[in-house]
Formats: C-alpha cells, sequence, structure tokens
C-alpha cells in the first residue's frame, strides 16, 4: 500500500467507520438478546440508546467538516459516545462492537494530553464485553476482568505509542520532502541564473572579440595593405617621371608585385575575421582540412588527433581554437623549420583542449616581441583568444628542442 493511498482509506473508515460498528453492534445484540437474558425494557433502552448512538454520530461528522481538529467540544462528544457504548454494553456485551470505536479516535479526536484518558474508558468498556458483560460477578470474574483490563491498555499503550512514531517520522519525512522540494526549486533557480550569467559572458566575450578583431584588423590594414598602396602610389609616380621605357617597366613591375602581396594580405585578414573552414564542418573537421592543407603547402609532415568524445561546441569556442591552430602553424611555418607537426584536439570531461607541436628550431618565449610590425597576430594574441572565453594558453619551447603550444578552454555546447 502506497502512502498516497493511506490517507483516502483512513478518511474513508472516519466517516464510515463508526455507522458500520453501530450497525455491527446493534445487529450482533439483537442476534444474542436472548440468550444474554435481555428482557424487553432492556431491549427498550437499547433501541434509545442506538437511536442516541446515530443522532450523535450525524451530529459529529457534521461538525468535523466544519472543525476538524481535536478541541475540548469534541473531547466532549468523545465522552457522550463513550457513555453510551459503556451503558449499551452493560445491557449486551455484544455492543462491544460499536465501542471499539473509541480506541481509533481517540487520537483525532481527543486533545494530546486527553487521549491516554480516553483510551483508558474504552479499555474499561472492552474488558467489561469481554469478560462476560457488566457488572462481573464474583471475585474470579472481577480478577479476570482487571486482568483483561491490563492487557487492553498494555497492548493500547504500545500501538499508541507506536503509532505516535510513525506519525513522528511522517512528520520528520514530510518536513525532509518539502526541505528538498525548496532546496530543489533553490537549486534550479541557481541553475537557471548561472544559464543566464553563462549567456552574458558569452555575448560579452563575443562583443569584446569582435572589438579585438577589428584593432586587430585595423593595425593589420595599417601595416600591410595601407602601406603597400603608399608603395605602389610611389611607384606609379616614379613610372610617370620615367626617363625611359625600361625604367619605367621597371617600377611598374615593383607596383604590380606590390598589389599582388597586398591583395593576398587582405584576403588573410577577411580569412582571420570569419573562419570560413567552419561553416559546414565541426571544429574536428575544420582543424584535419587545416592540418592537411598546410601539410600539403609547406610539404612538412602534419597529423591530426582527436581524443575522448567529440561534441558540437560553441561558435565562439570552435573560432577561438581554429584560429589558435591557424597561427600556431602560421608561426611554425615562418619561424621553426619543421619537420613534423602534431595537432590533437582533446575533449576531457568539462574543457576542450588543443595541443600543437613541432620538432622545428624552438626558441626562447620569454624574449620574443609582443607583436612583430609584419601584421602577425603572435602568442599574445592566441593567449588573448583563450582569455576571452575563460581559457588559457601556454607554450614551451627552448632553442633547438621544438615548440609546444596548449591552449585550454571551457567545454561549451552549441546552445542551438
Amino acid at each position: 500500500m502506497t502512502n498516497a493511498a493511506q490517507p483516502q482509506i483512513r478518511a474513508r473508515f472516519d466517516r464510515w467507520g463508526p455507522w458500520a460498528l453501530l450497525v455491527a453492534g446493534t445487529v450482533a445484540a439483537a442476534i444474542s438478546a436472548h440468550p444474554v437474558g435481555m428482557d424487553r425494557h432492556k431491549t427498550a433502552q437499547s433501541a434509545v440508546l442506538v437511536v442516541a448512538a446515530a443522532v450523535l454520530q450525524g451530529y459529529w461528522a457534521w461538525r468535523k467538516r466544519r472543525r476538524p481538529d481535536p478541541d475540548w467540544t469534541g473531547a466532549c462528544l468523545y465522552l457522550l459516545r463513550w457513555a453510551i457504548g459503556f451503558v449499551l454494553a452493560w445491557l449486551n456485551p455484544f455492543f462491544a462492537f460499536y465501542a471499539v470505536i473509541g480506541y481509533y479516535t481517540a487520537a483525532v479526536d481527543l486533545p494530546r494530553r486527553l487521549v491516554l484518558p480516553g483510551l483508558f474508558l474504552t479499555a474499561i468498556t472492552m474488558a467489561g464485553g469481554q469478560v462476560g458483560g457488566w457488572p462481573p460477578h464474583g471475585p474470579v470474574l472481577w480478577t479476570g476482568f482487571f486482568l483483561v483490563l491490563a492487557v487492553n491498555m498494555g497492548l493500547v499503550t504500545a500501538f499508541t505509542r507506536y503509532a505516535q512514531q510513525e506519525q513522528a517520522r511522517s512528520v520528520v519525512q514530510a518536513d525532509t520532502i518539502a526541505e528538498l522540494e525548496r532546496t530543489n526549486t533553490a537549486l534550479q533557480q541557481a541553475l537557471d541564473e548561472n544559464a543566464a550569467l553563462h549567456q552574458q559572458l558569452l555575448v560579452q566575450a563575443r562583443e569584446a572579440g569582435v572589438a579585438d578583431e577589428r584593432r586587430r584588423l585595423a593595425a593589420e590594414i595599417h601595416d600591410t595593405i595601407a602601406q603597400g598602396l603608399t608603395g605602389i602610389i610611389a611607384q606609379l609616380q616614379v613610372v610617370a617621371n620615367a626617363p625611359d621605357l625600361v625604367t619605367a617597366r621597371t617600377h611598374l613591375e615593383r607596383a604590380s608585385a606590390l598589389a599582388r602581396h597586398s591583395l593576398g594580405e587582405a584576403r588573410r585578414s577577411v580569412h582571420n575575421l570569419a573562419p570560413v573552414a567552419l561553416a559546414a564542418d565541426g571544429l574536428p573537421e575544420a582543424l584535419q582540412k587545416t592540418v592537411d592543407e598546410w601539410g600539403q603547402r609547406t610539404a612538412v609532415r602534419a597529423e591530426f588527433t582527436v581524443t575522448g568524445t567529440a561534441e558540437q561546441l560553441h561558435d565562439e569556442v570552435s573560432a577561438t581554437l581554429l584560429r589558435i591552430a591557424q597561427e600556431a602553424l602560421s608561426n611554425a611555418a615562418r619561424h621553426a623549420r619543421p619537420t613534423r607537426v602534431g595537432v590533437t584536439l582533446s575533449f576531457m570531461g568539462d574543457e576542450v583542449t588543443l595541443d600543437i607541436r613541432d620538432d622545428g628550431t624552438g626558441f626562447n618565449p620569454a624574449a620574443v616581441p609582443r607583436r612583430t610590425r609584419g601584421g602577425g597576430f603572435g602568442l599574445d594574441g592566441m593567449r588573448a583568444r583563450a582569455e576571452r572565453i575563460a581559457g588559457s594558453l601556454t607554450v614551451e619551447s627552448e632553442p633547438g628542442s621544438g615548440t609546444a603550444v596548449s591552449a585550454r578552454v571551457p567545454l561549451v555546447r552549441d546552445d542551438r
């Protein structure tokens, strides 16, 4: 039987139990009236008391619907019902079927300090009925009455204490469940607030990234494309004043070379702004293609590995790791002269790690300038990218011992 069904059964018994026991006692008394020696006078008294018990029970049920909690009026009604049951059991011991209702209702109808006295009164009625009816005749029946009364009170006391303990445990359990519900509600609110804060941080990181990209592109345009255009203008001015065709052609070729170089720089800047490799692929596929293309372009053995269970990452996380990988590979090609490069993407619980290792010439990380005039993004830029999404970047290298770049960022799943 489930805990949810028990209150329903109890409510049905409180409503219909007294009526059923009154009917059972009346039927048993009617059948046994002649054997126990009931005359017409006792039968008439019993009939009047049965009607009084029914009226009392009807009024009590009506009153309990309006005031269900124990009070002194309820105690008076309980005492009146006990008195009716006692007299009925005196007239016929089989009316004890009705009097037994006092055992079941004392805890809910009486104030707490009157429960045991109420149970004691009911035990007196029951013990009298169990020894053959009131009054006991002779010392043997009186001795038996007190023995039965003691047994009844012992059982009632034990069961009452057990019921009180069960009720206390139920109260503690209900309080615990309520506390758990409050805790779960508070935890859910904290999770919702954390999710909102996390989303806000991502938005701020994205905005900061956009601002950083704008500053970086402005610096690159100034250092590369703008300088290239300035050089082209200078070459064309020389062509306009060239004394002969050979000189003019030489400066035209220089202007054309500067134009091609500036176009390449513009394309590289646009590529760094929006990594098209992520448009159709996830981060592992985009890194695989990036490593393969870099290896083919540089003729260096390049390998890519994924460890752990790959997950769909947030766009900002994927773009950050891809750009760090591109810059690290670009640095390796320009400076390290490696023969082998390994790129590893690791999914480790709540974080993602990107490692780029090469066996090139190596360098002293402390001696690297913060930014080159040639437009390179550099180690500081890669570190700034990682830190914008609450990550970190470490570089391990020594001259002649290769280089290892490791970026660790939180694993933020795609929210789409």
